[in-house]
C-alpha cells in the first residue's frame, strides 16, 4: 500500500461505518455473496466446493483485519498481498476483484441506509481500491513465484 493511497483514506470514517455493519456481520456476509452471484453469475462458479458458512465468516475476519489496521499501512500490505498470493489457488482472476468490489460497495449501501453517503462510498471505493491493488500485486508476484520454481 503506497503511503500516498493510505494518506488519502478517512479511516474514522471507514471505521465508524463498519462498526454499523458488525452487529449484522453474518448478514452482510450472506446477502454479499447474494449481490455478488446474482450480479456476476459466473462467480458462483468459484465457489462450488466451499463450505460458504466458513467463507462468509472468512469474509468478515477479512473485513475486520483491514479496518483494523489500516492505520498500520506496512502490516496491511503483507496480509493484502499474502491473501492474493492465496487466492491464486482458488481460481481467482484479476477481473474478479472489480465484481466483488461492486458487490461489497452495493452490499454496504443496502445496510447502511441513510449513513450510506456519497463522501462515504467515495471512501470505500477508495479502500477497495488500495485493498484490491494490493492483493493483486500479491497474486501477481505469487504467479512469479510458481513459475520460477518450476
Amino acid at each position: 500500500m503506497s503511503s500516498r493511497s493510505y494518506q488519502q483514506l478517512n479511516i474514522k470514517m471507514i471505521r465508524d461505518s463498519f462498526e454499523l455493519a458488525k452487529p449484522i456481520a453474518a448478514r452482510v456476509a450472506e446477502r454479499f455473496y447474494e449481490n455478488l452471484w446474482g450480479d456476476y453469475p459466473q462467480s458462483k462458479g468459484l465457489f462450488q466446493k466451499v463450505d460458504m458458512a466458513k467463507q462468509r465468516n472468512a469474509l468478515v475476519g477479512s473485513l475486520v483485519q483491514i479496518v483494523d489496521n489500516l492505520d498500520q499501512p506496512q502490516k496491511l500490505t503483507n496480509y493484502l498481498q499474502a491473501m492474493g498470493a492465496r487466492h491464486i489457488s482458488y481460481g481467482t482472476e484479476e477481473l474478479h476483484y472489480s465484481w466483488v468490489g461492486a458487490s461489497l460497495l452495493k452490499t454496504f449501501g443496502e445496510f447502511l441506509g441513510d449513513a450510506w453517503t456519497p463522501a462515504l462510498r467515495d471512501q470505500w471505493t477508495m479502500a477497495y481500491k488500495v485493498i484490491s491493488e494490493t492483493m493483486i500485486q500479491g497474486a501477481r508476484e505469487g504467479r512469479g513465484k510458481k513459475s520460477h520454481a518450476s
